[in-house]
């Protein structure tokens, strides 16, 4: 029997929404036809986008539904830039909010669009984080004092997606709108295991998926406040407002909207999963006395989020040991052409490269019980102490190099955390 703790990477379907997954994929009806099924079909989608609407604190007319968290992230930053720099776009004019804010800690699919914006003529601000991986609004301030009036949009996540810090959204969504930009938060994370409402926390657009609630990989939606356009990424039918064209996924909005409002009621959960998460902190600190926990404690973190370094171990090591052992949990680094590199996020606090490349990261959900803690507590000690006689690999091996940049070696080795909002 293996044991899962990686519910960050994606949570397993749950039951309820597998259901009104299975009973929607019977059903007919293109949602934009005019007959009756398609009708139907229609009321369908619409009753799931007022469902997630209530689960997020939005209006119906904001939720955007997209292929994940991913297109919605690139909706975001693409289209809201473009929609600041219009006159660009109809006549070449000099870019009026050329700037760009992102923190230092985003998700690869805000960094990477953001260095591609680059590449169309944005200006690329990065917003430091302190020790503990919250990004300092002091900072924030300053940076927007000085590039504020020349910023189309900020964009913050609500929590990490490697180490469960949670973010000062709100505070940053209000220094933004002085200065006129729009706000952008990545909640992909967030929804689901913190209490999130779109419209008092007063941002601008919000990334949201299913797959990280226990709903199917592959919808998503981008929480657009009403009277705020963006430009968009896909042109086609028209719709959802005109932002985001395409045959709308009924099946897969309905089981979003599921999955949302089972995970948003259930609030005993959520304290469950953080009595759990305290336990292994704890156990850890316990067996392992020199392992770093990454981030804050308490409420400061995500409820399901347990994140350490431990010192002269390569990650990798730790991962392959536990996987072997029986335990799913992952590194929290990039991992692309077959060549281990540290986590950005972890150089972001700080860390050396060889601290950031010795991290793991265990992810609690909704099949988690003490047994699965008590569990990974016996036997981690001794694959720590397995990876620490490997050691810390200081070169890249021959046989990597050699593959590095082929297409062979690129194909072979995915980046896992690349993919995990989509």
């Amino acid at each position: 029997m293996r044991i899962y703790l990686d519910y960050a990477a994606t949570c397993p379907i749950q039951p309820q929404v597998l259901d009104a997954y299975v009973e929607e994929l019977q059903q007919v009806g293109n949602p934009s036809a005019l007959h009756a099924s398609g009708q139907l079909a229609r009321m369908r989608l619409e009753a799931a986008r007022e469902q997630l609407a209530q689960c997020v604190g939005a209006q119906s007319a904001e939720v955007v539904f997209t292929s994940g968290g991913t297109e919605a992230d690139n909706l975001a930053l693409k289209g809201l830039f473009w929609q600041a720099n219009k006159a660009h776009l109809t006549t070449g004019a000099p870019h009026e909010r050329p700037v760009v804010m992102v923190s230092a800690i985003e998700h690869s699919a805000i960094l990477e669009t953001a260095e591609w914006l680059e590449t169309q003529g944005a200006t690329i601000v990065t917003l430091p984080v302190d020790e503990q991986g919250v990004v300092r609004v002091d900072a924030a301030r300053e940076l927007l004092e000085t590039h504020g009036p020349r910023t189309a949009v900020v964009s913050v996540m609500w929590a990490n997606n490697e180490i469960g810090v949670l973010q000062p959204v709100p505070e940053i969504t209000k220094l933004a709108h002085a200065h006129g930009a729009l706000m952008h938060t990545d909640a992909v994370q967030a929804l689901g295991n913190v209490d999130l409402n779109f419209s008092e926390a007063g941002v601008d657009a919000m990334t949201v998926t299913a797959h990280k609630l226990g709903g199917p990989v592959g919808i998503g939606a981008l929480i657009l406040k009403r009277g705020v356009n963006a430009v968009p990424v896909l042109h086609g039918g028209g719709q959802e407002r005109s932002v985001r064209s395409g045959t709308l996924d009924v099946p897969g909005a309905v089981a979003f909207a599921t999955a949302a409002r089972l995970a948003t009621e259930d609030r005993d959960e959520k304290v469950r999963i953080a009595r759990l998460r305290d336990r292994l902190i704890a156990g850890i600190e316990e067996r392992i006395p020199d392992a770093q926990l990454t981030g804050p404690r308490g409420d400061g973190r995500l409820p399901g989020n347990a994140h350490f370094v431990f010192p002269g171990c390569e990650g990798d090591t730790l991962l392959f040991g536990l996987d072997m052992a029986g335990f799913d949990t992952a590194t929290g680094s990039a991992c692309s052409a077959g060549v281990n590199r540290p986590s950005h996020v972890l150089l972001a606090l700080g860390r050396s490269e060889d601290n950031a490349r010795s991290s793991q990261r265990f992810t609690l959900g909704p099949g988690t019980t003490e047994e699965h803690i008590d569990a990974l507590l016996k036997v981690l000690p001794q694959v720590v102490e397995n990876a620490r006689k490997a050691g810390m690999v200081s070169a890249t091996p021959a046989w990597m190099s050699a593959g590095e940049g082929s297409s062979a070696a690129s194909s072979a080795h995915t980046d896992t955390e690349g993919t995990e909002t989509s």
